[in-house]
């Protein structure tokens, strides 16, 4: 079992940064896949960047340059730094987590956050 907790969304300006923090419990975090996804209003929820314990990550296309996934396993803790945002970033962000290789579709995540907004003002 995993308990996930995000942190650190907000309100930003276009072109502003945030940084979204999530904290695991468990004994075994560095095991596992840590992923963010985000869901639009009215959008399916999709993958934004994934990372796995040695800090080896893939980020979906959009988010290339623009956002940074991080891990600490010593803090049972996994980031994403966000830069450059614009409207369309817009979304709640969520931290999942999954035993396994690293993939990037939601159904393959067996942990989920509540999820934390993120609004990006035009």
């Amino acid at each position: 079992q995993m308990q996930l907790v995000e942190s650190g969304g907000g309100l930003v300006q276009a072109g502003g940064s945030l940084r979204l923090s999530c904290a695991a419990s468990g004994r075994t975090f560095a095991s596992y896949i840590m992923g963010w996804f985000r869901q639009g209003p009215g959008k399916e929820r999709d993958f934004v960047a994934a990372i796995n314990w040695s800090g080896e990550s893939y980020y979906a296309e959009s988010m290339k340059g623009r956002f940074t996934i991080s891990r600490d396993n010593a803090k049972n803790s996994v980031s994403l730094q966000m830069d450059s945002l614009k409207p369309e970033d817009t979304a709640v962000y969520y931290c999942a987590a999954r035993y396994g290789p690293l993939v990037t579709r939601t159904a393959n995540y067996n942990y989920w956050g509540q999820g934390t907004q993120v609004t990006v003002s035009s």
